[in-house]
C-alpha cells in the first residue's frame, strides 16, 4: 500500500506542480519519446542480463505490492522449524524422512501452505534436515555449508535489483538521447518549418529528457531499492533457519533452537518470545 502510495504522490507532485505553472497536459504526450527511451532501455537490459532474468525481475517487480514478509509469515516459518525438530526429536530422525520426501503430502508442512508455495524455501529446510539425519557432520561443519550456500544464494537474490539499478542509472541517457534526436529534427526544420512545429519539436525533444529522468528517480531507482530491501529479508529469513538447525545440531532443545532463530530475525516483523512460545504450544 506504501508503494502505491509513493507512485501516485510522485505523480501528483510533478503533474500538480506543472498544471499549477499553467503547463498544459498534452504537451508531454510523446509517445516516440517514450519508444526511443523504453526501448533503449529493454534493448540495454537484454544484452546486459542472462535470457531469464526478465521474466523473474518482472515478477519480482509484481511482488512489491504485497510483501510476503510478514509478522504472520516469519511467525509460521519458526513454528514449522519447531515441529519438524519436535517431531524428530520425539521419534527420531528417521521418523521425519516421509515428510522431507514429499513436504506436500507431510502433516507437518501441509499445515503452512503459503510456505511450501516458496518451494526454494521448502526444499532449502528439506535439505538440511536429511543432512541432518545422516548423523555424519559435525555442527561447524554444518553451519560451514550454510555459509556456502547463503552466500551464493545472496548472489541470486541481488541480482534483480542490480538489474533494475543499472536501468535505472541508464534512462537518464536514453532521455538525452531522446533530446537529442528531438534537436536533430528540429534543426533540419529551421530552413522550411514555421515557428509553431519547431516549437512543437524543441518542446518533445525537452520531453524526452524530462520522461528519462523522472522515470530514473521516481520509479526505477526506488524499485530496485525497493528490490534490494526485498532480498534483504529473504536472506535474513534463510539466515534464521540456519541458526535455528544449527543450534538443533549442536543439541539444543527444538524451543530453544527456534529462538536462535527468532533472535536473527529483523525486529521489524520478529515475533515476541510470547507469542513464539504460544504458537509452539497451540501447534
Amino acid at each position: 500500500m506504501a508503494k502505491i502510495l509513493g507512485i501516485i504522490i510522485v505523480f501528483a507532485s510533478v503533474l500538480g506542480g506543472y498544471l499549477l505553472s499553467h503547463g498544459h497536459i498534452a504537451a508531454l504526450i510523446q509517445p516516440f519519446e517514450v519508444l526511443i527511451i523504453g526501448g533503449a532501455a529493454l534493448g540495454a537490459f537484454l544484452q546486459s542480463n542472462p535470457g531469464s532474468t526478465f521474466v523473474h525481475v518482472f515478477k519480482k517487480s509484481l511482488s512489491m505490492f504485497g510483501s510476503r514478509f510478514t509478522h504472520a509469515y516469519y511467525l509460521d516459518v519458526l513454528k514449522l522449524i519447531y515441529e519438524i525438530l519436535n517431531k524428530s526429536r520425539r521419534e527420531g530422525m528417521m521418523a521425519i524422512e516421509a515428510d522431507l520426501e514429499d513436504p506436500a503430502a507431510s502433516p507437518v508442512f501441509s499445515k503452512y501452505p503459503v510456505i511450501l508455495k516458496d518451494s526454494r524455501l521448502t526444499e532449502f529446510v528439506c535439505d538440511y534436515l536429511r543432512i541432518m539425519s545422516s548423523g555424519n557432520m559435525a555442527p561447524h561443519e554444518l553451519e560451514g555449508l550454510f555459509d556456502m550456500e547463503l552466500a551464493s544464494l545472496k548472489e541470486d537474490l541481488d541480482h534483480p535489483n542490480h538489474a533494475v539499478t543499472r536501468v535505472a542509472d541508464g534512462l537518464p541517457g536514453f532521455g538525452i538521447v531522446a533530446a537529442v534526436l528531438g534537436i536533430v529534427i528540429t534543426m533540419s526544420m529551421l530552413g522550411s518549418g514555421d515557428q509553431n512545429a519547431i516549437g512543437q519539436h524543441v518542446a518533445a525533444a525537452l520531453v524526452g529528457t524530462f520522461l528519462g529522468i523522472l522515470a530514473a528517480y521516481g520509479f526505477f531507482g526506488p524499485l530496485a531499492a525497493s528490490l534490494e530491501h526485498d532480498a534483504k529479508e529473504e536472506l535474513n529469513l534463510y539466515e534464521a533457519i540456519k541458526a535455528s538447525l544449527v543450534a538443533s545440531a549442536s543439541g539444543m532443545p527444538p524451543t530453544l533452537a527456534v529462538e536462535f532463530g527468532r533472535k536473527v530475525l529483523f525486529p521489524a516483523h520478529r515475533p515476541s518470545f510470547a507469542e513464539l512460545e504460544q504458537a509452539m504450544r497451540g501447534g
